[in-house]
């Protein structure tokens, strides 16, 4: 069976160490049957502001380095992406001129990446926001829902910025 990390791996996409939280909160929590991740960016914090100095093409990019640092998050929380049983909800925010109309092309690299290691159990609820501005001037921010198959680990921190509620 192929699973997500042999489709990323295809792609040329190896997954990082997950990245801290920015601030006072938890990369995830595992709730039930369901894992939330917390907001994340793009690596290397690139700035800028989509309609300005930023083109649509570009954000699309950057959604999808998002999108890695969401599955490396959710990696860390579950072990193993084969234990991801489907994408449940992708939620982007756009760092965007006022007269920008394309949060939600820009946030399709995210759901790109979600489809591409996840086939059709990839296919996702979303929401997309333009925004006037977010934490460190990043032009996209993520986060995600995922089933995953349930861990008994309840009340419990986790050495990777999560708590399993």
């Amino acid at each position: 069976m192929t699973t997500p990390e042999d489709r990323l791996r295809r792609l040329g996409i190896t997954l990082p160490e997950v990245s801290a939280p920015a601030a006072n909160y938890a990369n995830f929590a595992l709730a039930g049957g369901l894992l939330f991740i917390s907001g994340k960016g793009p690596a290397g914090h690139p700035r800028g502001k989509l309609g300005a100095e930023l083109t649509t093409e570009e954000g699309y990019r950057f959604a999808r380095a998002a999108g890695i640092e969401a599955l490396a998050a959710a990696k860390a929380a579950i072990g193993r992406l084969d234990r991801v049983k489907r994408v449940v909800k992708v939620q982007g925010f756009v760092n965007a001129a006022p007269d920008f109309e394309e949060p939600h092309l820009v946030l399709n690299g995210c759901s790109d990446l979600m489809i591409d290691a996840f086939g059709p159990n990839g296919a996702h609820a979303r929401s997309v926001l333009g925004a006037a501005s977010l934490r460190g001037q990043l032009p996209v921010i993520v986060d995600c829902i995922f089933e995953v198959e349930n861990e008994e680990r309840e009340g419990s921190e986790d050495e990777n910025g999560g708590y399993y509620v």
